[in-house]
């Protein structure tokens, strides 16, 4: 299969909120540990698996904390 020309560079996903949640995600970009210290090293194409499991692991993680606020916080009925 051909490969498509890249004239640009894949920016890194970092948004200086450098820490580690419980699991070894980054909670400023989702990527684990040998993510962030190979991107530099990484080809384009792996580069944007690791953008894909990001934007996968940052929706499950949202969907997480809604649910998690949707338990706590019940407005009770005025009627």
């Amino acid at each position: 299969m051909p490969q498509q020309l890249e004239f640009f560079e894949i920016p890194s996903p970092c948004r200086g909120i450098c820490q580690a949640d419980a699991r070894g995600f980054c909670r400023g970009c989702m990527r684990n540990r040998e993510e962030r210290f190979g991107w530099m090293k990484m080809s384009d194409t792996e580069k944007r698996d690791v953008l894909r499991l990001c934007r996968l692991r940052f929706m499950r993680y949202s969907k997480q904390a809604k649910s998690d606020d949707d338990e706590t916080f019940q407005q009770p009925s005025l009627f």
